[in-house]
């Protein structure tokens, strides 16, 4: 399947997004949904909770009181950690039963609002950030959901800031304007990427190179690159000994042709993991020289 982050700032409008990719076929997994069913009344995560915690981080009606259990767990980083130990868990389990439930051409969106922060990025074929001026969020936390004005300020800045989430964009998605302008580009990024990007992970077949016609230097290659290359690096795992962005794209202020060059050195055979992360081997190119099934990203790949 082809595993699809999405991710974006409080009051940044993803859910508009995240619905657009439903409507189109998309699995979408809810991870901030999923962690309140995992605490959900009955459940062990939250008797585990109260143990951890005590009985007054909980409601009259014995579900969780959600600011109670802020006021303690976020008062150090041990009772931080302890509530992520209980959580955390809890939903990567059901995470992964939901992700088991997709179609073999299925398409997986998993809205992780904390992508950025919890260092998630490098886990999924493509990431999609959901950005919009911090002016235009705040006044849509205040008018949409009732939120005092120095809390909605207070939330957005304890979060990545714009220059975190540009390092781990695939694709960005301004959601500041009507929302007719984005659903439209989300149409199309379904249509020209996220649909043949699947289906070329799924054949292992690799997407063709463009024009190889030197194009003016672009200062987001080297970016592209560790992110290709953070990618890469989880695929492999301690196969990969060493990972690095070479060729023309490396020189600043060169032109070159707009693909990513990279050279991996491993340790054993890692064809398998590098197709299913989205760079197949094709078998008329020479042996050991993967390429991206990205049909945004033009990608090659030596392995030695």
């Amino acid at each position: 399947m082809l595993r699809v982050g999405l991710t974006g700032g409080i009051g940044a409008g993803k859910s508009t997004v995240a619905t657009r990719l439903a409507e189109h076929g998309a699995l979408v997994i809810d991870a901030d949904r999923i962690a309140r069913e995992v605490v959900e009344p009955g459940t062990d995560g939250l008797a585990e909770v109260v143990a951890a915690f005590g009985e007054d981080v909980l409601a009259e009606d014995g579900s969780l009181n959600r600011p109670a259990l802020a006021a303690k767990a976020f008062a150090d980083d041990e009772s931080r950690r302890r509530l992520n130990a209980i959580v955390h868990p809890r939903v990567g389990a059901r995470t992964a039963e939901l992700m088991e439930r997709a179609a073999p051409d299925g398409i997986v969106v998993h809205d992780v609002p904390l992508l950025v922060e919890n260092g998630l990025a490098a886990h999924y074929h493509l990431v999609l950030v959901v950005d919009a001026e911090p002016e235009v969020r705040v006044r849509r936390l205040v008018e949409a959901r009732g939120m005092a004005e120095p809390d909605a300020r207070a939330r957005i800045a304890a979060q990545a800031d714009t220059e975190q989430r540009r390092l781990v964009a695939d694709v960005w998605l301004d959601n500041g304007g009507a929302p007719d302008i984005v659903l439209s580009e989300v149409d199309a990024l379904w249509a020209d990427r996220i649909v043949p990007y699947e289906a070329n992970v799924r054949l292992r077949r690799v997407r063709p190179l463009p024009s190889l016609k030197p194009v003016p230097y672009d200062d987001s290659w080297p970016v592209q690159a560790e992110r290709v290359i953070a990618r890469v690096r989880a695929a492999v795992g301690p196969k990969g000994e060493n990972i690095e962005h070479i060729g023309p794209t490396t020189e600043p202020g060169t032109e070159a042709p707009d693909v990513i060059d990279l050279r991996l050195t491993a340790n054993a055979d890692v064809t398998d993991e590098l197709a299913n992360a989205g760079f197949p081997h094709d078998p008329e190119d020479p042996p050991g020289l993967h390429r991206s099934a990205d049909p945004g990203r033009p990608v090659t790949l030596a392995v030695v």
